[in-house]
């Protein structure tokens, strides 16, 4: 990893927890409390350059690159993984979509806001009769009618469809082709109709930030709206995930610190016969299994990153990355609820609730046996995880500015 990124890492470290602690966490427990869609603590990560690091500044970005991306995400889940969870969709999965796959008319039309946190976005692929067979299971279908597509269907875990300004959504416009046949689309729910999001009941997740079930009834998409020619959607979407897994990588690295921090402080305060909990060996034990697990992963993460700043190819060590740092983040929650005990249980610890986190980590943006399957098939060469590096005939985030 080249060195002389971490003084200016460290930077981005700093300002990132500045603003965590500044503006976030002293106020997000009342938008829980209320079930209020925090839109202005957005506005000001944007406007801090907390949802632009791997795009150019010719965008709105800060060109900082996926390294940089990574520790903003880590950085903000460790401190409130609540207000982290959004990330994906602001600054990663839709203005990726969006770059990858647009124009540079739509490029310089949805993304500055998006990255800005001016307008709130989101992106759609999974269906409820699908998770990880997305492609095989997709059954919302776009008509082409004249100048507009109507796109009819449901989706399933569409995180923030209620609230969004502009969003990307695949859906099929040839039901025959498999894969080949899935469009993307920029939708903009809150300018045509037949869009109606449904907010989920989630265990243990953000009563703030919802996920939905999505209903699209003749829901209108303007031609012009339309994300490359049709049947290039799952290109462009397995494309945004591959950088996405990184970044949720980090995320679940941030957890995992935070449950390790936590437990740390509670086995020093918490005393029994006379000590420290953290003096009795199977504390000790649990808190070097943590301690081991986050250096492994922070290690994994960091090197997928920079092979992403570099465009070397990242596919399969992104896969082992998000795989190791999801498990260590459940690992680090199971632990620290152990040495909470009871109150590991009790919601005014945070512990209680970052289980369920890491539980959603470790399912999305590729499930960890999606990722296993991944890595398995290259080690055993059946199938090269990187074999499309280089020949997607997409647009580089990091090599191809718009304002070339």
């Amino acid at each position: 990893m080249d060195p002389a990124m971490s003084e200016d890492l460290e930077a981005v470290r700093d300002l990132v927890n500045r603003f965590m602690q500044t503006e976030v966490v002293p106020v997000m427990d009342g938008y829980e409390k209320h079930g209020e869609f925090p839109r202005e603590l957005i506005r000001r990560a944007g406007e801090a350059g907390l949802y632009g690091a791997v795009f150019p500044e010719s965008v709105g970005g800060t060109n900082l690159g996926y390294l940089a991306a990574t520790v903003i995400q880590e950085e903000m889940a460790r401190n409130d993984v609540r207000f982290a969870a959004c990330n994906n969709q602001q600054g990663s999965t839709c203005p990726s979509c969006t770059y990858f796959g647009g124009t540079s008319e739509q490029i310089k039309k949805y993304v500055p806001n998006l990255l800005a946190g001016k307008t709130i976005g989101m992106m759609s692929l999974t269906e409820s009769g699908g998770g990880s067979d997305a492609a095989g299971a997709m059954k919302t279908f776009a008509r082409r009618d004249g100048d507009v597509y109507r796109i009819n269907g449901q989706k399933m875990f569409a995180s923030i469809a209620n609230e969004t300004d502009v969003g990307v959504l695949f859906a099929k416009t040839d039901r025959d082709a498999g894969a080949r046949g899935i469009t993307g689309f920029i939708v903009e729910p809150k300018k045509y109709p037949g869009w109606n999001a449904q907010p989920i009941d989630m265990l243990g997740l953000s009563n703030a930030f919802r996920t939905n079930v999505l209903f699209l009834d003749d829901f209108v998409v303007p031609v012009e709206n339309r994300l490359g020619t049709e049947g290039e959607g799952f290109k462009i979407v397995m494309r945004a995930l591959e950088a996405g897994r990184v970044t949720v990588a980090g995320k679940a690295l941030g957890i995992a610190r935070a449950c390790f921090e936590d437990a740390v402080r509670y086995a020093k305060e918490r005393t029994l016969r006379g000590q420290p909990i953290g003096r009795f060996q199977m504390i000790q034990s649990d808190i070097a299994e943590m301690a081991t697990a986050i250096e492994a992963s922070r290690a994994l993460v960091y090197k997928a990153a920079y092979s992403m700043d570099h465009s070397l190819p990242s596919n399969r060590l992104g896969a082992i990355a998000k795989f190791h740092a999801s498990q260590t983040a459940k690992l680090c929650a199971d632990k620290a609820m152990q040495i909470f005990g009871g109150y590991g249980l009790a919601k005014e610890y945070r512990v209680s609730w970052l289980k369920s986190y890491a539980d959603l980590f470790f399912t999305g943006e590729g499930s960890a046996n999606v990722q296993k399957i991944l890595i398995a098939e290259d080690a055993l060469g059946y199938k090269v995880a990187d074999r499309h590096h280089g020949k997607t005939g997409l647009r580089d985030i990091r090599k191809n500015d718009v304002a070339d």
